[in-house]
């Protein structure tokens, strides 16, 4: 119940703070003005350096609302990047059929089609690149007879979207195994996502579950595949079912380190735990052209597994990376510390603790704290005047709040303003 009235609450101020704008397009393709709906991120004009992977949404005039509301809801967690949206109008005059004119025996578009193809590769996606701050990244989504549409994309050999959300697609003859063909002979990365549901239109569902048997079984590192077939819904509510499972699996490397990653990949590495942190952000960034500041809560998920697996020499690029991320905060000098305090070099740990503490506090990080370590180590020292060693450290093992676990995430933000403190969410 919590969630979801947070749900409704998200989806109602995205009208207050998000940007929604009505334009319309002068085609020489169509020979026509064509309306779209624009969706600017929250965050458009407070990060003017950032740009925004964009979403194209055919049938927008239904699934506009549905799209926005998923993806603000998402980001909220910081499950989601922000995108722009971009929902082309087609039930106004009854555009969509002709729109989407394809031919049953190429499946490639035909009369009206073929220039609403050509609108969108010529016309509307250089519209918005000159008019907006986007990123490379470019996805498509649609339902039954659109959704059958974007596929013929696919049968270019660069295609011009990277991301394809195709639900319950009406497809002609021949598509479902043209799809699978083209899916594995295309070089490029692509994320391609389906779905149909157990209430679906029989003829329809039919075509779709063929056209996933074959492929399931493509198995090349440029194609990110997922299918889902919804059990109790129709083909109408199968929608609100798709929208998230296809937006969580293409941005799934975007996500803040869960406990699932945490325990089954991370956890269980013998070494490269810095490593892995480092890639999963340059991952997002190549994917998505999105660079971000690596979350607070992903560097105590690295520093867990550090203590887990007493790889105390890791602290060291791990403080690099703090450093790189968070310059003005206490959190590079506090991972020297912890390297230093576990090696038993206290003279060290109280130097880099005591540095922690002229700078700025971060998370969960406070001056107290460092004070409080300094002087707890203090007392290991020898007395002066007496001969001796420090006293070693007492191995522990990493407290339980140090893994990570599902609840509310640190907000990511671009890098050219890293936030100081943790996101405060209830």
């Amino acid at each position: 119940m919590k969630n979801l009235l947070l749900f409704l609450i998200v989806i109602c101020s995205n009208a207050v703070f998000s940007q929604k704008i009505t334009d319309t397009i002068s085609s020489k393709k169509l020979n026509e003005d064509r309306e779209i709906i624009i969706g600017l991120p929250p965050s458009y004009q407070k990060h003017p350096n950032q740009k925004y992977p964009v979403l194209v949404l055919l049938d927008g005039d239904f699934l506009f609302d549905a799209f926005q509301g998923a993806l603000s809801y998402g980001n909220y967690w910081d499950d989601l990047p922000e995108v722009i949206i971009v929902g082309i109008t087609q039930n106004k005059n009854n555009e969509r059929e002709t729109d989407c004119a394809i031919d049953e025996t190429t499946s490639l578009p035909t009369e009206k089609g073929e220039s609403f193809f050509e609108f969108m590769g010529m016309e509307l996606l250089p519209y918005i690149e000159k008019k907006y701050r986007t990123a490379p990244f470019k996805m498509i989504a649609g339902l039954d007879t659109t959704a059958a549409f974007l596929n013929c994309y696919l049968y270019k050999d660069n295609p011009v979207f990277d991301a394809y959300i195709s639900m319950s697609p009406e497809l002609p003859a021949g598509m479902e195994e043209q799809i699978p063909e083209r899916l594995a002979a295309i070089k490029k990365p692509i994320f391609y996502y389906h779905s149909s549901a157990e209430g679906d239109v029989k003829k329809m569902r039919n075509r779709i579950i063929a056209l996933d048997e074959v492929a399931k079984k493509i198995s090349i590192p440029t194609l990110n595949y997922r299918f889902d077939d919804f059990k109790g819904a129709s083909h109408y509510s199968l929608v609100l079912n798709s929208i998230p499972s296809a937006l969580y699996q293409i941005f799934s490397v975007y996500q803040p380190i869960s406990t699932t990653e945490f325990n089954e990949k991370i956890a269980v590495l013998p070494s490269g735990y810095v490593d892995y942190l480092a890639k999963k952000y340059d991952v997002i960034e190549k994917s998505f052209a999105l660079k971000l500041a690596i979350r607070l809560n992903d560097f105590k998920a690295i520093e867990a597994a550090i203590l887990k697996n007493k790889a105390y020499n890791e602290f060291e690029p791990l403080a690099q990376l703090a450093k790189k991320n968070y310059p003005k905060s206490m959190l590079a000098d506090y991972q020297l510390g912890q390297m230093y305090e576990k090696t038993g070099e206290n003279a060290k740990a109280i130097k880099a603790y005591l540095t922690a503490f002229q700078r700025e506090e971060i998370g969960d990080l406070t001056k107290d704290m460092m004070v409080e370590r300094a002087d707890a180590l203090k007392k290991l020292l020898p007395k002066k005047g007496k001969k001796g060693k420090e006293e070693p450290v007492v191995e522990e093992t990493p407290p339980t709040d140090a893994v990570p676990t599902d609840t509310p995430p640190t907000e990511a933000t671009p890098t050219d303003t890293p936030p100081t403190e943790e996101k405060k969410k209830e």
